[in-house]
């Protein structure tokens, strides 16, 4: 899928991977290509940048972390993170609600169409 499909939701769906628990960067990008089914494929040049302004905006915190000789930094949601996260569900299903209706009439209840 297009890079720009993703853009305008990405902040939702790093948050989404990192809210099971703690993940370092190529795992959030294996996450997100799991969970859509192959569909969403992240680059690190896409990801990183998001992380660290997330990370700046109080929505993650993030740590060094070793892994054998590897350090790696893992990102995790903040309580703030959280909140926001469940602002961006609010809105999607509001968004694909309204979307739906325009694409396909007359299937939501009370909508003329």
């Amino acid at each position: 899928m297009k890079v720009d499909a993703v853009r305008g939701h990405l902040d939702g769906l790093l948050l989404a991977v990192l809210e099971q628990g703690p993940l370092h960067g190529y795992a959030i990008i294996a996450a997100v290509q799991r969970r859509s089914g192959g569909v969403l494929e992240l680059r690190t040049g896409t990801i990183y940048p998001a992380l660290n302004r997330l990370e700046r905006l109080g929505l993650l915190s993030s740590s060094w972390q070793s892994e054998g000789e590897r350090r790696r930094r893992c990102y995790e949601l903040t309580d703030a993170g959280r909140a926001t996260l469940a602002g961006e569900r609010a809105a999607w299903s509001e968004f694909t609600a309204a979307i739906g209706s325009v694409l396909n009439p007359g299937t939501r209840p009370g909508l003329a169409t």
